[in-house]
């Protein structure tokens, strides 16, 4: 099983802009690979992708050293600015498994970001190199994400906590929209991750999620759908053991081998990870006494 996305981090090394408010206060400690092992062993993952927290090229090279140094950690999702001219350059210098690149767009205040000439121009230095780009967006920036998903259709994206869904608000529309047509384009995956932080962190329950889910799965499928964690940030709203007995829970349609996709081979595909074994156990032998049904 393989979790497409968590993050490390230590405050007392580095500012998280993101990271403000009291709210914020219980995951405000440095979370390492350690932590990691610890968690994902205990929940039965075989390989992770660690993805970038700030707009750092500093940060990167330290996932990527990260990554070399634990087999755990099989590609990195870093960040560099897309719109320098030497974007080609700045991407060949980093040394190990980056598998993709991201950037902040949610905080950007222009929601058009995404179609500027200069960043459609990065992202196809991206394809180019043979990395996919990760999506994190919040709804009113689903157009732009189409229009530039349509402009580049070599280019892998991946869109990040399926388009962060306010859930917490029960607002269906545009959210919906965005995402069916993002899951229209072929080149186009979608990570199943981040819902419970999105919901009422206090008082949600599998269910509330279902109906989230149930669209993401009709928009992309099993074949362009893979499950993440974003660990540490879910720790707000749900333990590590939860939010994975939580996505076999949503997932629950699926045959075997679809689920197979969900939790292994969508994140080969769309990260183009080594291969690695994979055991699969069905939802029926896991203890799932720790979900809130």
């Amino acid at each position: 099983m393989i979790d497409a996305h968590h993050h490390l981090w230590d405050p007392a090394r580095r500012d998280y802009p993101w990271m403000t408010g009291t709210a914020l206060d219980p995951i405000r400690r440095p979370y390492t690979v350690d932590d990691l092992r610890a968690v994902t062993e205990a929940a039965g993952v075989k390989g992770t992708v660690l993805v970038q927290t700030v707009s750092s090229e500093e940060e990167t090279r330290e996932f990527l050293a990260a990554a070399r140094a634990e087999p755990l950690v099989v590609g990195v999702v870093g960040w560099t600015d897309l719109t320098a001219p030497d974007v080609v350059e700045r991407v060949a210098s980093f040394s190990g498994p980056l598998v993709g690149i991201r950037h902040q767009v949610e905080d950007e205040p222009d929601p058009s970001w995404l179609t500027r000439p200069e960043v459609l121009r990065g992202l196809a230095a991206l394809g180019e190199a043979g990395l996919a780009y990760d999506l994190l967006v919040k709804p009113p920036q689903l157009p732009a994400a189409l229009a530039a998903a349509k402009a580049l259709p070599d280019q892998i994206f991946v869109l990040d906590h399926a388009g962060k869904p306010p859930i917490a608000t029960g607002e269906w529309q545009p959210w919906a929209d965005g995402v069916a047509a993002l899951g229209e384009l072929d080149n186009v995956y979608c990570k199943l991750s981040g819902l419970v932080t999105e919901a009422d962190w206090a008082r949600w329950k599998v269910g509330q999620l279902a109906r989230w889910a149930e669209h993401v799965l009709e928009s992309f499928g099993a074949s362009r759908l893979m499950f993440g964690s974003d660990w540490p940030v879910c720790e707000l709203a749900a333990a590590y053991e939860v939010v994975v007995d939580t996505a076999f829970s949503l997932t629950g349609s699926l045959s075997d081998s679809e689920r197979l996709e969900f939790f292994d081979g969508t994140a080969r595909r769309a990260y183009r990870l080594q291969s690695r074994e994979f055991r699969f156990r069905t939802r029926e032998s896991r203890d799932t006494t720790k979900t809130r049904l």
